[in-house]
């Protein structure tokens, strides 16, 4: 048994060194597709650069090249990180670490600028120190001042972020010099955040001259994104000192970052609008408001392209794996199959633990989004509630209290945890179903006894929870319906949970955009599958099934 062990061994090693041969001797000397990726990632077309550098990363590893495997999956990871992927993009700009050589100076740039994206996305998550380290590490190994200075200036925004303002302006005076000679666009950008970082530790420092200094440079330049943040600088700094120049400077921001289509501070500074304006308040907040959505909308449009397209990137190497196998079985004998089938099981056991963590990062960051929503719906509300009590001469107390009633209800909406006693699932089923009964929409439960929840798991109850509660909330926004029942059943292991209404229904390729793509993340979650019924004769029927224990 040992020798015939040993010949699969051989015998698969030899076809494997030959198939590895083969392909290599197809490689152009340059990787194409790894010079496509580049060209769409310069252009900020992010999709198409993501899955090309994909494509080259395949031809880097059949020809064993270390360094441009790691180049690819870098530039993947910060991708990853522009969609706010962060815990994938982690995982590639690790993987990307392990595979540079630190002891070759030519690969250095990399490495400062894999560690610099790194710090980018653990400055993303807060934390704040595991993002100077990296950002230390960068600096390390940066082949030029430059970036050096960069880097530096990545960790006082940092302290800032965390209000050690004397470290802050230590650092920024200390690169200040560094850079007033050699490079203009790094001095006025320095210079304006030093100046706003020393007015936010000592509110008596006048910051315009510096600040107008810097503005004068960057106009010279044509650095509109730093006369950006200058003039959103100023605008602060005049809140409480000038009101019409902190107006001034507020719709000065607002024209620049439509200029240079920056979305995010085209928000800002029109909430600085909203504040320095009462006059034009409801326009201006309905401006707001309406750009926000549209952003924000956009925004899901393209995350969802891009998930999209990421699945079916780890679905083509799944696929590619498995015609490769099918090659091996076909032109390999008996023993070598006996040898392929037992490094099938080892490759399989390693495989579903690497998908199990990549589900767990993908579970991370929807619970990122989802706080992300907690506090844009929150935050929102309030900020409105706020700005009309600021600025508004009379305001009537009733109504401010009723907005902010309506605002804690909306947040209450967001979680289903609740203080105080601690309920059966059941009845907290049951109670959030007959939660949506009124007038118009009468709801009704049937098999919820507490024996079907009996086996389950509290983490997969917290997901059942909101599965049920996502899709009453579809009904309730969506379908028109009057009539809903929920049916639970357990049988043979399994839990099933039935949904019915008799509203408008829901087109098969309009499922995701109601709503409901969190609800089949969850189930895919807990081991379970979600159909939707689409055909019945009027409303929608959907099946949940998952494992009890």
């Amino acid at each position: 048994m040992k020798n015939n062990f040993l010949f699969c061994i051989f015998l698969c090693t030899i076809i494997i060194i030959s198939c590895s041969r083969h392909e290599k001797s197809d490689l152009d000397s340059t990787n194409i597709e790894y010079e496509k990726a580049h060209k769409f990632d310069s252009l900020n077309i992010y999709d198409s650069a993501y899955v090309h550098y994909d494509k080259a990363l395949n031809i880097f590893e059949k020809s064993k090249n270390n360094f441009g495997r790691a180049k690819c999956l870098s530039n993947m990871a910060k991708i990853l990180d522009t969609k706010g992927n962060y815990f994938k993009g982690i995982d590639f700009s690790l993987k990307a670490k392990n595979l540079y050589d630190t002891k070759d100076e030519n690969q250095y740039y990399h490495i400062s600028d894999n560690y610099n994206n790194l710090g980018n996305i653990h400055n993303n998550l807060k934390k704040y120190n595991e993002a100077i380290d990296y950002y230390n590490s960068a600096e390390k190994y940066a082949t030029d001042e430059d970036s050096k200075i960069i880097f530096i200036a990545n960790i006082a925004k940092i302290y800032k972020e965390e209000k050690k303002y004397v470290q802050a302006i230590k650092i920024y005076d200390s690169i200040l010099p560094k850079v007033k000679n050699s490079n203009a666009f790094a001095y006025a950008r320095i210079l304006s955040n030093l100046a706003n970082i020393k007015w936010l530790h000592n509110k008596n420092y006048d910051i315009e001259p510096l600040q107008l200094k810097a503005l004068d440079i960057q106009k010279q330049n044509n650095d509109k994104m730093g006369q950006n943040a200058s003039y959103s600088h100023l605008s602060d700094y005049f809140k409480n000192k000038d009101l019409e120049k902190a107006l001034i400077y507020a719709k000065k921001m607002y024209e620049i970052a439509k200029d240079v289509q920056s979305t995010d501070d085209e928000l800002e500074a029109l909430q600085k609008i909203i504040s320095f304006d009462p006059k034009n308040y409801q326009g201006n907040f309905n401006q707001y408001i309406k750009l926000r959505d549209s952003i924000q909308e956009a925004r899901n449009t393209d995350n969802d392209k891009f998930a999209t397209i990421v699945y079916g990137v780890q679905e083509a190497k799944i696929k590619n794996a498995e015609n490769e196998t099918q090659i091996l079985f076909r032109n390999v004998g008996i023993g070598a199959l006996i040898c392929i089938l037992i490094i099938g099981i080892f490759w399989y056991k390693r495989r579903k633990k690497r998908l199990q963590q990549e589900k767990e990062l993908e579970v991370k960051n929807t619970q990122l989004k989802m706080s992300k929503r907690v506090h844009d719906v929150v935050a929102n509300g309030i900020y409105q509630v706020m700005a009309k009590i600021e600025n508004q001469e009379d305001f009537d107390r009733n109504k401010a209290l009723d907005e902010l009633e309506f605002v804690y209800e909306k947040s209450r909406d967001l979680s289903y945890e609740k203080a105080g006693e601690k309920k059966e699932f059941s009845q907290e089923i049951s109670e959030l179903i007959a939660g949506f009964n009124n007038t118009t929409v009468k709801t009704f439960t049937a098999g919820n006894d507490p024996s079907v929840w009996e086996k389950v798991s509290p983490a997969v109850k917290e997901e059942v929870y909101q599965m049920i509660r996502e899709l009453m909330v579809n009904m309730k926004k969506h379908s028109q319906a009057s009539h809903v029942a929920v049916k639970f059943e357990k049988t043979d292991g399994t839990v099933e949970i039935q949904y019915k209404d008799n509203g408008v229904g829901i087109s098969g390729d309009l499922i995701y955009k109601n709503g409901l793509r969190n609800t089949a993340s969850r189930i895919e979650a807990i081991g379970g599958t979600i159909t939707f019924d689409t055909k019945i004769e009027k409303g929608l029927k959907v099946n949940l099934s998952f494992p009890s224990s």
